[in-house]
C-alpha cells in the first residue's frame, strides 16, 4: 500500500526497525496505520508537561478489569488519569498489553545474537531524544499495537503474526497534552512481524 496525503494532514513515517515521537494536544486524534499489514508497533504516551507520568498497562488493566482495551476504553497513567481513548479500530482487534518492549539484553540472552540488534527500548530513547526530551535507558511497558499474542486454555502465550490487513488502522483521542512515541518493532527472531520489520505511518488530526 502506498500512503497518500490529506489536504489537512500529512502522514508521518515510522521507519522500519526505528522509532518516532511527537507532541499531541489534548483533544487531537492520532491514527496509526499498519501500512503493510504485518507490522507490530510498540506505543507509549507521556504527559507532555511531566514525563514521569506515562501511560501504564498495569494501571489500565486494573482500571478496566480486562486485559485488552477496545473502542471506547481509555488508557490511564501511573497516576490513574486518562491519557488515550480508543475511538476507532478497523483491525480484527488483536493487540497486546502484556509483553515488555524488546531490548538489547533479549537479543543476546534469549536469541543468542552477538552483534547489536535494533530494539524497541532503544527506539523509544532515541525517539524522545530526537524531539529534545531526555530519553531514558528503560522502557515503560508499551501498548503493543497489532501484536497477536493469543492466550490458550492453559494460560500459555503464543507469538503469532499480526492478523491486520494492509491499511487497517487504530485511532486514539488524546485526553491530555501528551507525547506519543512509536517503534516499528525490529524483532525478526519471532513470527510477530511476519518475519521482517516494515515501516508504518501515523497522522495527527
Amino acid at each position: 500500500m502506498s500512503p497518500s496525503k490529506s489536504s489537512s494532514t500529512q502522514l508521518q513515517v515510522i521507519p522500519a526497525r526505528k522509532g518516532k515521537a511527537t507532541h499531541v494536544k489534548k483533544g487531537q486524534s492520532i491514527r496509526l496505520i499498519n501500512t503493510h499489514g504485518k507490522q507490530v508497533v510498540d506505543t507509549w504516551a507521556f504527559n507532555a508537561h511531566d514525563l514521569t507520568e506515562r501511560m501504564s498497562m498495569e494501571h489500565t488493566r486494573a482500571h478496566l478489569d480486562k486485559i485488552l482495551p477496545v473502542v471506547g476504553d481509555s488508557f490511564v497513567t501511573n497516576r490513574r488519569d486518562p491519557i488515550l481513548t480508543i475511538t476507532e479500530d478497523t483491525t480484527p482487534g488483536n493487540h497486546d498489553t502484556l509483553m515488555a518492549a524488546c531490548d538489547s539484553h533479549r537479543y543476546v540472552k534469549q536469541f543468542g545474537l552477538n552483534e547489536y540488534h535494533d530494539n524497541c527500548t532503544d527506539n523509544l530513547k532515541n525517539a524522545l531524544n530526537d524531539i529534545g526530551e531526555d530519553g531514558q535507558e528503560f522502557s515503560p511497558s508499551p501498548f503493543n499495537i497489532f501484536m497477536n499474542i493469543p492466550i490458550s486454555e492453559g494460560q500459555s502465550l503464543s507469538w503469532n503474526p499480526p492478523t491486520t490487513e494492509p491499511g487497517q488502522y487504530i485511532t486514539f483521542r488524546a485526553d491530555m497534552d501528551l507525547i506519543i512515541a512509536f517503534s516499528a518493532c525490529p524483532n525478526d527472531c519471532l513470527p510477530i512481524n511476519g518475519g521482517k520489520s516494515t515501516e508504518a505511518h501515523f497522522r495527527i488530526m
